[in-house]
């Protein structure tokens, strides 16, 4: 196959700050750039020049022109955003880049704006906007929680809704944690700690405590939802994989007059016992296509934490992937034993655990 015709290309910048700004310290943004589009990248003077074969040079020459629009409007950019723009940039060519980073949700308490950091995460939000039963599934550190808390803490604000309501089920990861002490609100905190830990990112911390004084925030186990009407409200189900069938149906059924919902999970990270079928994965069985209801999907290009986690995620993804394949052939195996009229291969012999045993067999 031949290779690609290599061109080259020199981007002007004239303003210094920008200039500054589109390569970063030590010229950071520019390797970045360079490692994500696939060319060869450098500075001299007031001009990037670009290397590499036309489709990759043409992507990083968009990159730059629409980036320094971004920096000249005053929104910074650091080394996970350049990777992350030029994935949505790839991934939609209608998309400007002006539409994904200036579309803020929500301004934390931090004085950062939140805004959509991928094309996931763009249509995540725009879903939300615009269903009133939305499900984000995907790995961790997509910013499925995150983005709903936002979505949620604006309306609130806005008068949309008047009250935010965040549940998950109290499901312990894989540990036995034995009994709490304290009240019924001391032991069911700490299965909702990251969901105070997202809202306080979000807003003040004195501001959120008085919100949940007033019951406009009110952070609660799944099964307090059970019996209730939920009108006005925006609603929250966290970590949705550890509901039961019948736990996210009582969910699901809850949602009343004015409402919305936003339900999150990752079907892979399921910690309820060996055997019992998660609701979140039943009712994306069961729900999707139906008008009103937004199902949104997130992969691992979607990670917003450290780098790592991507590639931790994906080296799980392949084992899941592999000990389904050996599953598959074991059963295909039987089946075809089963057809022959042979029945299912013998289990292997087993071997006597010591020489006692083994003359016993002997005699």
């Amino acid at each position: 196959m031949a290779e690609a015709v290599r061109i080259t290309a020199e981007v002007e910048v004239f303003d210094n700050a920008t200039l500054v700004a589109l390569v970063g310290p030590g010229n950071e943004l520019l390797r970045v750039l360079g490692r994500a589009v696939g060319v060869e990248a450098g500075v001299r003077g007031s001009t990037i020049r670009l290397a590499g074969s036309a489709e990759r040079v043409a992507l990083a020459e968009r990159f730059l022109a629409e980036a320094a629009q971004l920096v000249r409007a005053g929104t910074p950019l650091e080394a996970p955003d350049v990777a992350r723009a030029i994935q949505a940039l790839s991934d939609d060519p209608a998309l400007s880049l002006r539409e994904l980073f200036e579309d803020v949700v929500l301004v934390s308490a931090r004085r950062r704006p939140i805004t959509a950091k991928s094309l996931a995460q763009k249509r995540y939000i725009q879903a939300i906007r615009a269903h009133d039963l939305i499900f984000g599934i995907g790995p961790a550190g997509t910013g499925k929680t995150y983005l709903a808390m936002a979505m949620a803490v604006h309306a609130l604000l806005e008068r949309q809704v008047k009250r935010i309501i965040l549940t998950r089920p109290a499901v312990e990861a894989g540990e036995k944690l034995g009994f709490l002490p304290g009240d019924l609100a001391e032991k069911v905190n700490p299965y909702l700690r990251p969901l105070y830990d997202a809202l306080h990112d979000m807003m003040d911390v004195d501001k959120a405590q008085g919100l949940v004084a007033r019951g406009q925030i009110e952070v609660a186990p799944l099964a307090f939802m059970r019996g209730r009407t939920l009108n006005d409200s925006f609603v929250i189900l966290d970590e949705a994989q550890n509901a039961t069938s019948e736990q996210m149906r009582m969910f699901l059924t809850r949602l009343g007059f004015s409402s919305r919902a936003v339900v999150t999970g990752d079907v892979t990270q399921v910690d309820l016992p060996s055997g019992a079928r998660s609701g979140l994965a039943e009712a994306r069985d069961l729900l999707t296509g139906i008008d009103g209801i937004a199902f949104c999907q997130f992969t691992e290009i979607d990670v917003v934490r450290h780098p790592l986690v991507q590639k931790i995620i994906v080296a799980y993804e392949r084992r899941d992937a592999e000990a389904r394949a050996r599953a598959d052939e074991a059963r295909v195996r039987v089946d075809d034993a089963r057809a022959r009229g042979a029945g299912p291969p013998p289990p292997p012999p087993s071997v006597p655990s010591s020489p006692a045993a083994r003359r016993g067999e002997r005699s």
